[in-house]
């Protein structure tokens, strides 16, 4: 019974797996199914409406000039999430049973119970912006018969290749995020690359919601991957 249920769930994760459109998460880089590259930026906001006009327009002409010098497209990502204070709420629980004082303790309960209350009634949510960078290799559409004939006769050079075309668009692919990160600068926002952590992280919070809230993946060397 015991096998049964572990190839059931072998089954189910490869079925899910087929379902993604993501190959491989490394180098701080998305590899997706079709060959293609793509880089996460996490970009924070600023309110316009609070800018006065000449901030305004300078912050407009910046933006024009960013996109009229882009000469690839962009994917712009905001999420939506239930503030997830629940870390915050169990240190205040913390500092509670540690104070000896019983009126600072009573008023750490009460304003841990109010954070609480306001939370779940008022279904606060926070927001992040990403800015996700591709790269489409053309080479990588067509391939010869020799090409692939020589992958069946002499596997470790095609592994090797592999690597040296990935690392060859990795870098073509970082040339475009550093002048994105220098378009989004310059209208006063701070930008910072997911890393190769994080960007699981991401991808298992956006399709897995739910779960994220109660379970947080492990550092990157301590996860068991299981290919097909």
């Amino acid at each position: 019974m015991k096998n049964k249920a572990v190839a059931k769930k072998k089954v189910a994760l490869i079925s899910a797996q087929k379902h993604l459109f993501i190959a491989e998460i490394k180098q701080d880089t998305v590899i997706l199914k079709d060959g293609t590259l793509r880089a996460v930026l996490m970009v924070s906001s600023l309110n316009f409406a609070l800018k006065n006009e000449d901030e305004q327009t300078a912050i407009v002409s910046s933006y024009v000039g960013f996109l009229n010098s882009l000469d690839h497209p962009l994917q712009i990502l905001i999420q939506s999430r239930e503030l997830y204070i629940k870390p915050y709420l169990d240190d205040l629980a913390k500092h509670e049973h540690e104070q000896t004082n019983e009126l600072l303790r009573t008023q750490i309960a009460d304003y841990r119970s109010f954070v609480s209350e306001l939370v779940e009634l008022g279904q606060i949510t926070s927001k992040q912006f990403y800015v996700v960078v591709p790269y489409d290799p053309l080479s990588n559409k067509k391939r010869s018969f020799w090409s692939r004939a020589q992958e069946v006769l002499n596997p470790i050079s095609a592994v090797k290749l592999k690597d040296e075309k990935f690392l060859q668009r990795k870098y073509d692919l970082d040339q475009r995020v550093r002048l994105v990160e220098s378009g989004l600068s310059s209208m006063g926002l701070e930008v910072k690359r997911l890393d190769t952590q994080t960007l699981i992280e991401l991808y298992f919070s956006s399709y897995n919601p739910d779960i994220a809230l109660s379970e947080h993946l492990p550092e990157i060397n301590k996860i068991q991957v299981e290919e097909e």
